[in-house]
């Protein structure tokens, strides 16, 4: 029997390959994801740890004391620290780091750099260097209008020792004399950030840490461990001036991290790749049930002579094995080329990553074999059962047995039961619930039920929707109307193939269906929410300085301002004051003018003295409604009483406690704003944005958005996100092409009498490829209909989840996506013909009707 399978597996090697190709794509899209991501982390974590060589323990500020929300020391180390860990016998190097926000502006202005935009400090060691920056050209920064850049960055700005850069540095655009160009192993820079160096006394006045430290490096001296270094630092510093911890644990926390961000994307791969696997399944099933076809009257002459169903079975399962196990070794070798293929793409248009090599672990090896082998065996079993039923006088005709009434009326039954309970979950999860976790479980749950039950519904779905092409297909003549019965003449198997092709076209409609339905409720937002013509704000979530505010003011034309400012207070008492609050300060005089809020309980009026509004999940929560007083302490200690005069329904651009500035500022040490609500005669012009952006000194870490601006702003997301997705569902799509392929050459090789009878009789050879092609097109576009119904539908269903969280939500139907994405299935169809076609065309007329 092992013999007879390995033959077998050598006598059908074409549609073999067919099989192998596709449980391949999903073996390589699971093996390609785990190197893609081991390889991401590993070169993350040997960046990290390099920036990490020269330190054995770092220091960094104490958390606050005092109560929540109150600051009473300044967020950095002082000099003396410094010192007396430098004068530790253990410490053979002390090194101060300085750090901030800075932008680096190219020759146009804008800001350079895909990631985190830094600035920090040049500190020499006893050589006259920073072991952390080598210098590749230049000197080190020793004035005030110095500065170094790392060489990634100023290769992107085409900027060389010498030239004058605009900066931003924590706030005002400032021109540096750029003096040296270095490079480093900092992992930030790596992923497509830049970083800026300054002299130490630069750096501290610009990130406002005059004569202090962000984080003391040190780096043990020959014989000192690091636990005992760190043992005698605690010794020398007075209690609780500094936290102190390892590079070991620095390095360790760091690996975590970047493990933990990893595995979002991860998930989200091998999802993709289950799906490809999933359609791969229907592929797999239907080549074997055509190679068992093929074979009834030898199965049946193996039961003659002697074989058990036991011995039948076994052996298609040891051609399902060899099989799976060429799919698994050709999957992985892909996925190596699939992960060196996604970093180099998403170098150029996501994200940049640090350089290293790939990594193919051992369990990744044994992953990719295992499912290849174990999918092609799980998906070949059925055939091998029906195959193994085969009964010996079978091989005295070659008629094939055909799906009883009954068989079908209970698949029919099961199928209804299944499609409805998922329906009922669906539409409970999205009326019942508001988008909590039970939702989310109940909507993935139903819609997994829901798309299982019209699987299996669809032999029966296939009769309706395969009839309402008979009056198109009745204009191409009998090769339509042929087409269109050899749809029908086995529903189980095209409705298998349609399934394949049904599956992947549901996750794409419905993500389509999401995407711009949220794009449009983002739009409504951004339009409802603001009378504003212009949002001024920073980039790398820091503070706008107190100067931008004055110089938009000066700007002709503006008639309306207010500042968006940050505070934090405890509101109430007990457990309440535990918890501290984020204010948000504005010109209460103005603030109406600027925003356009839905009040709900209320009225916003004017925001003067201790008047506050308030969003409704934070009054939900804390239990607050109009009129509420509320006792309140400031970050500077200081105690007051607010009043709710108006609770509104917030949102992502607008939520929170407001309060005027005139009331918040007192109580203020470090004042900044987060943002600029500007508005101007005239709306929003390119005349008014260039005038903006020209007062602000042509900061390249400013923002000067209309509100189309923040739209599109958040669409590119949705944009990038989308089209990955279209790329990542292509897998599933080329498999069911491979599936069509495969239903067609068994639905030629089933007819070939039949075929050699038509062409004896006068049907060409253009009439029999006609025929072959149409039966494709129907089935790819009954495949596509049911994809694009489920998909809309699913679509909608997370649409009314999201509305939860997204009032502006509203649901968009994409016809023209819809469209291309039938004109997709079509295309499919066509394309999967042309081999079935052209072999059909070609088979000996004589030789096909003798044939049995």
């Amino acid at each position: 029997m092992f013999r007879t399978a390995l033959r077998n597996v050598l006598a059908h090697k074409a549609r073999l390959l067919m099989t192998v190709l596709a449980v391949m794509l999903g073996v390589a899209f699971v093996s390609g994801t785990l190197v893609f991501t081991s390889t991401i982390s590993d070169a993350f974590r040997t960046s990290s740890q390099k920036s990490f060589d020269h330190v054995d323990v770092a220091l960094t500020p104490p958390s606050p004391d005092g109560p929540p929300g109150t600051r009473t020391k300044d967020s950095r180390l002082d000099g003396k620290t410094l010192d007396t860990v430098s004068r530790l016998p253990g410490a053979a190097s002390v090194t101060g780091t300085v750090d901030g926000f800075t932008g680096i502006g190219d020759k146009d202005g804008k800001l350079i750099g895909s990631g985190e935009s830094r600035g920090s400090n040049y500190f020499p060691g006893k050589d006259g260097k920073d072991a952390r920056y080598p210098l590749k050209q230049g000197t080190a920064p020793t004035g005030a209008d110095q500065f170094a850049l790392d060489a990634g960055t100023a290769a992107k700005g085409g900027y060389h020792v010498g030239d004058t850069v605009r900066i931003s540095a924590d706030g005002p655009v400032r021109q540096q004399k750029l003096t040296g160009i270095f490079t480093t192993d900092d992992g930030r820079v790596a992923a497509g950030g830049s970083l800026a160096l300054f002299d130490t006394r630069t750096a501290q006045q610009l990130f406002g840490l005059s004569g202090g430290y962000s984080q003391i490096d040190v780096e043990a001296a020959a014989g000192t461990s690091q636990a005992a270094l760190q043992q005698a630092i605690g010794k020398a510093l007075p209690k609780d001036s500094a936290t102190t911890i390892t590079g070991k644990e620095l390095a360790d926390l760091e690996a975590k991290a970047i493990d933990h961000d990893m595995e979002g994307m991860k998930t989200a791969l091998l999802a993709f790749a289950a799906v490809a696997l999933f359609v791969g399944i229907f592929l797999i099933a239907n080549t074997f049930t055509m190679l068992v076809a093929q074979r009834t009257k030898e199965l049946a002459l193996m039961r003659a002579v002697g074989a058990s169903r036991r011995q039948v079975t076994r052996s298609v399962l040891i051609e399902a094995f060899f099989v799976g196990a060429i799919a698994g070794v050709s999957g992985l070798a892909a996925g190596i080329g699939i992960a060196a293929l996604l970093r180099e793409v998403l170098n150029g248009f996501v994200a940049k990553f640090p350089e290293g090599p790939l990594v193919v672990s051992p369990s990744t090896a044994v992953a990719a074999l295992g499912i290849g082998i174990v999918i092609t065996v799980l998906a070949a079993w059925l055939p091998a059962r029906r195959g193994a039923k085969v009964p010996p006088v079978a091989a005295m005709n070659s008629v094939h047995a055909v799906a009883t009434t009954k068989s079908l009326l209970v698949r029919n039954i099961l199928g209804a039961l299944v499609a409805g309970i998922g329906t009922a979950s669906v539409v409970v999860a999205t009326s019942v619930y508001e988008g909590d976790d039970t939702s989310k479980i109940m909507l993935g749950g139903g819609g997994m039920l829901l798309l299982v039950g019209v699987f299996i519904l669809t032999p029966l779905l296939s009769r309706p929707l395969i009839a309402l092409a008979t009056p198109v297909l009745r204009a191409f003549g009998i090769s339509g109307l042929l087409a269109r019965q050899n749809a029908l003449r086995n529903p189980r198997r095209t409705a298998t193939t349609a399934s394949a092709l049904m599956i992947g076209l549901t996750l794409i409609t419905g993500m389509t269906v999401i995407a711009g339905s949220t794009q449009k409720g983002i739009d409504k937002m951004a339009v409802d929410a603001l009378k504003a013509d212009y949002t001024v704000s920073m980039q790398g979530n820091t503070r706008l300085p107190t100067t931008a505010e004055k110089a938009v003011r000066e700007v002709p034309g503006v008639t309306a301002l207010t500042p968006l400012r940050a505070g934090m207070a405890t509101i109430g008492t007990g457990s309440a004051a535990r918890q501290p609050t984020e204010l948000t300060g504005v010109d209460g005089a103005r603030f109406g003018s600027l925003v356009r809020l839905d009040i709900s309980e209320g009225s916003l009026g004017t925001l003067r003295g201790d008047r506050v509004l308030v969003d409704e999940n934070t009054a939900t929560n804390k239990g607050w409604r109009a009129g509420s007083r509320l006792p309140v302490t400031f970050e500077d200690g200081k105690k007051a009483t607010l009043t709710v005069s108006g609770v509104y329904k917030g949102n992502e651009m607008l939520h929170g406690v407001f309060l005027d500035n005139r009331t918040l500022a007192p109580h203020q040490k470090d004042i900044s704003d987060k943002q600029l609500l500007v508005k101007m005669a005239g709306g929003a012009t390119d005349a008014h944005k260039d005038d903006l952006i020209e007062a602000l000194g042509k900061n390249p870490a400013v923002t000067v958005a209309d509100k189309k601006d923040v739209s599109s702003g958040i669409a590119s997301m949705f944009t990038l996100l989308l089209n990955m997705l279209y790329g990542l569902l292509a897998m599933a799509v080329i498999v069911a092409v491979l599936g069509v392929i495969n239903t067609l050459a068994m639905s030629v090789f089933e007819r070939s009498q039949e075929i050699g009878m038509l062409r004896a009789i006068g049907l060409d050879r253009r009439g029999i490829k006609r025929m072959v092609r149409l039966e494709s097109l129907v089935i790819s576009l009954f495949g596509g209909v049911l994809g694009v119904g489920l998909g809309v539908f699913m679509g909608w269903a997370v649409g009314q989840l999201i509305g939860a969280h997204l009032p502006t939500y509203e649901l968009v139907l994409p016809w023209a996506r819809m469209g291309l994405f039938l004109g997709l299935a079509a295309l499919v169809g066509v394309l999967a013909a042309l081999w079935p076609a052209f072999r059909a065309a070609r088979l000996n007329m004589l030789a096909a009707i003798k044939a049995e």
